[in-house]
């Protein structure tokens, strides 16, 4: 395969932007809900943080690897499609678009559940949900008008994000400075070796999001330098700024009542600053979930699109509207993310935020899996390879059954796709 690309091609990303991108595509959702559902984990979620940013470490500096010794590569499923194949590319494609209408749901969630601290009426699960539905559909339809709309509310959203969690810091630091009696507060429950794997693959979901950089590494300068050091760094600001938020207000609100919050971030500030900080956060909080879901919503679209025009799919699936969206599949994760939604209220808000993050991560580690395995026919590094292989392979084992089965049903799903759009080449090649 030729992997030469035109020399005048738009490099338009330095290290400050790459690294931007995987700070700003991997913060979303999760750390403003993990708290909540890490509350009855106690000390064996501050290890899950610690081996999930190790292992997210080493995936960033596989895919850094990966990226350097294929420099010209437009991006990682380039890269799984020269070392796998179409066949394999096709389900770790799919895999990943599963993964995009699975975290559409967990960020409408929880917009949702921020935007209940300000509408008391939204009191019930059911009420909730389908007030993430409605979001879901609002940021659909804004979607169908355009890229070019979408891209001006993403910029609005982008910078807001960071807000609550600088809050938290602040609050955490007073806490510090005043002797760190707050923290006494909640007692925490003790290590235990066999709930690692579970609380691996929930803080994981935090995480997805780091291979932002090498993903559009077709648009970075120096691609060999700058895709591995902002993935690196990325990880790493990112890593220190969630083990923080999320032990800290662990440690500094009740466990019984931290494990019952829905907005578990704009609690903890309200318990400390009052309701004017905590309406505050939820706010701002409710407005990076509607961002990322904005963002997340238009991916739905050109994941699939990407692949039809590489040949993966048919191209029927990626035909544009007249605004230049390929609506089909946006629509089509916008079902499924309702869907999915819809079939887990029952869970009620615990059971639905874990059920779809475990999915999320789940379908998201697929990718990584086929990463890690092009590495290795590659001969990059075998031994950092392996043992970021391993990593994905045990926080996936991590999943559970029920999630572990749901992930490969979706992802069958790929394979009538893949041979529809054989059967078409194959009857146009004969023509």
């Amino acid at each position: 395969m030729d992997h030469g690309k035109p020399a005048e091609i738009d490099r338009p990303f330095g290290l400050w932007t790459a690294t931007a991108l995987v700070v700003g595509g991997t913060i979303g959702a999760g750390i403003f809900v993990l708290p909540g559902q890490l509350a009855s984990y106690g000390h064996t979620s501050v290890a899950g943080w610690v081996v999930a940013i190790a292992g997210t470490m080493l995936l960033g500096l596989t895919i850094g690897l990966l990226v350097q010794a294929r420099p010209a590569a437009t991006g990682l499923m380039e890269l799984c499609s020269e070392g796998l194949g179409a066949g394999a590319s096709v389900l770790i494609g799919w895999a990943y678009w599963v993964s995009v209408w699975a975290s559409m749901a967990v960020l409408a969630a929880t917009g949702a559940n921020y935007l209940a601290v300000f509408i008391p009426a939204l009191d019930s699960v059911f009420l909730k949900g389908l007030a993430a539905i409605a979001l879901i559909w609002t940021i659909t339809g804004l979607n169908l008008m355009g890229a070019r709309a979408a891209g001006r509310f993403q910029v609005l959203t982008t910078l807001l994000k960071l807000l609550p969690l600088v809050a938290v810091i602040v609050i955490l630091l007073g806490l510090l400075l005043g002797g760190g009696h707050a923290f006494e507060v909640s007692r925490q429950a003790p290590y235990e070796t066999s709930q690692l794997p579970g609380v691996l693959n929930l803080v994981f979901y935090a995480l997805v999001g780091f291979e932002t950089a090498a993903m559009a590494a077709e648009r970075v300068r120096n691609p060999a330098r700058n895709v591995p050091l902002a993935t690196i760094g990325g990880v790493a600001l990112i890593g220190l700024l969630y083990v923080v938020v999320s032990t800290g207000i662990a440690f500094a609100m009740p466990t019984d009542q931290l494990a019952a919050s829905g907005a578990p971030v704009a609690d903890f500030v309200t318990r400390y600053w009052g309701d004017w900080a905590g309406l505050a956060v939820a706010g701002f909080t409710a407005v990076s979930a509607i961002g990322c879901l904005n963002a997340w919503v238009l991916i739905s679209g050109e994941v699939p699109l990407s692949m039809a025009r590489s040949g993966l799919i048919s191209e029927r699936i990626g035909r544009l509207s007249q605004h230049g969206i390929a609506w089909q599949p946006v629509i089509a994760a916008s079902v499924c993310a309702s869907a999915l939604i819809l079939s887990n209220l029952s869970r009620g808000t615990s059971g639905l935020y874990d059920f779809m993050m475990r999915l999320t991560s789940s379908t998201n580690l697929i990718l990584y899996i086929g990463v890690c395995i092009v590495a290795l026919r590659f001969g990059i590094n075998k031994w950092l390879t392996g043992a970021a292989l391993l990593f994905s392979l045990g926080t996936l084992w991590g999943s559970g059954l029920e999630v572990a089965l749901w992930s490969g049903l979706l992802l069958l799903t790929a394979l009538p796709l893949h041979l529809l759009n054989l059967r078409q080449r194959k009857g146009s090649a004969v023509g």
